[in-house]
């Protein structure tokens, strides 16, 4: 399925999707996962993948057979990803063009997973903060992702109807998030072998249809 022409709104994931925070997190689980005595592969990863700092501690919690541990784990993991991301993180590729494109056609916003702390650092190291005046975080939501209120909530501010908009995202539980807050879903796995849902699926932000989209909202915008 092709990208739909004339969204009223775009809405863009951050982690691992415009900004490489992914390598942050992996390095910091990697830490707490041997602390524990685990590897750390794609299986491990899937489990703390694209849900908040509160699940990704109840996951390890339950792979470590700590219950209970969950509240414990998810503040270790993020003083570890706050250091991580102290040390900057890049845009990935495409990331920059594309929502520059974006932004001066329609209204942008962005719906994280993370804390607004996190949020924070990871669009202002990137330089993508100045692009998204709009921006959510997963503790100003009742429930983050895969629940659909990060969605609906970015939707509402840039008076955008989310059956009009289009989701940008990276993971399952992102994915989730939009579909069951109406969206059309753009799916660019950050996960090799993912294919998480999707109505329309690319391998990277820098897919060259993906900018002669992008050029061409202004001309269908409303």
């Amino acid at each position: 399925m092709s990208l739909p022409p004339g969204p009223e709104a775009v809405v863009f994931d951050c982690d691992g999707l415009l900004v490489d925070t992914e390598v942050c997190w992996t390095r910091a689980e990697t830490k707490i996962f041997a602390a524990h005595g685990h590897g750390f592969g794609p299986e491990q990863k899937a489990l703390v993948i694209g849900g908040t700092l509160e699940k990704a501690g109840e996951a390890m919690a339950g792979y470590f057979g700590r219950p209970g541990a969950g509240p414990e784990l998810a503040a270790e993991l993020l003083e570890l990803v706050r250091q991580e991301l102290a040390r900057g993180a890049d845009a990935l590729p495409g990331a920059v063009e594309l929502v520059k494109v974006c932004a001066a056609a329609v209204p942008v916003a962005v719906a994280s997973n993370s804390p607004r702390e996190l949020l924070d650092a990871a669009l202002a190291s990137s330089g993508l903060a100045s692009f998204f005046p709009v921006s959510f975080a997963a503790d100003e939501v009742t429930d983050a992702k895969p629940a659909p209120d990060l969605y609906l909530k970015a939707c509402a501010e840039l008076r955008a109807a989310p059956q009009r908009s289009v989701a940008f995202e990276d993971s399952a539980t992102g994915t989730a998030s939009a579909r069951a807050a109406g969206l059309f879903v753009a799916a660019v796995p950050s996960l090799p072998g993912g294919t998480p849902d999707h109505d329309w699926l690319g391998g990277s932000l820098a897919d060259p249809g993906l900018l002669r989209w992008a050029a061409g909202l202004g001309h269908d915008a409303r």
